[in-house]
């Protein structure tokens, strides 16, 4: 009964994201990774989403535990970072019941942290794998039309961006950008120094992740 009440609250609110304000949440997590990198990318994103999706997102980004009960007051929720990612077992728990009632993460490497998350995801889905997605989901056709794929932002290993998800009961869950990075692409133009061109592809590329979570 519980979890069937999270379900219709979380989907509830993900459907009044268009009028009634709502907030998006930076995760904390043990470890020794920096969840708290990347200071200025989400509410960068906001303002873009705000002023070119029409949503109503504050601007005000809280840093919430993955163990606590606030999680089931964000719709969508963003991690980043460069190292270690640990989870305990109230965590697992806590998340997987987030997603599971209408919750969704958004997971962007820094770089360095793969190998992290992909240990700990696996303990919150422990029989669902990443896979990657293909050019034509939803995901890459919102607002804005990524036909490729993932832009690459920036170079780290010179690999190609991928787009990984975690998909359970036909529900995409999880949207984990690797090889890419979004977050940083996010950030103020002059903490990276990118071009014009590559942070617009940033923020469109994460209007659309916003977009798909609001609407699917």
């Amino acid at each position: 009964m519980k979890h069937t009440i999270l379900v219709i609250a979380l989907s509830l609110y993900v459907h009044i994201c268009y009028s009634q304000e709502v907030k998006i949440a930076i995760l904390k997590y043990s470890g020794g990774g920096d969840w708290y990198s990347n200071p200025t990318s989400v509410p960068n994103l906001i303002e873009f989403c705000n002023k070119n999706l029409k949503t109503n997102i504050s601007t005000d980004v809280p840093a919430v535990n993955i163990g606590s009960a606030e999680l089931y007051s964000f719709p969508l929720v963003h991690l980043t970072g460069h190292g270690n990612i640990i989870l305990n077992p109230d965590e697992v728990e806590n998340l997987r019941k987030y997603l599971l009632s209408g919750g969704f993460i958004h997971i962007s490497d820094n770089y360095g942290l793969n190998e992290y998350i992909r240990r700990e995801m696996k303990k919150v889905f422990p029989g669902n794998d990443f896979i990657e997605l293909p050019h034509n989901h939803p995901i890459y056709h919102q607002k804005y039309n990524f036909d490729s794929g993932l832009p690459k932002i920036h170079e780290h290993d010179d690999k190609n961006p991928q787009g990984f998800g975690i998909i359970y009961e036909g529900r995409l869950v999880c949207f984990y950008d690797y090889e890419c990075d979004l977050g940083d692409g996010w950030e103020d133009i002059d903490v990276h120094n990118d071009s014009h061109e590559k942070r617009l592809e940033a923020l469109k590329m994460g209007a659309n992740i916003v977009q798909f979570v609001f609407e699917q």
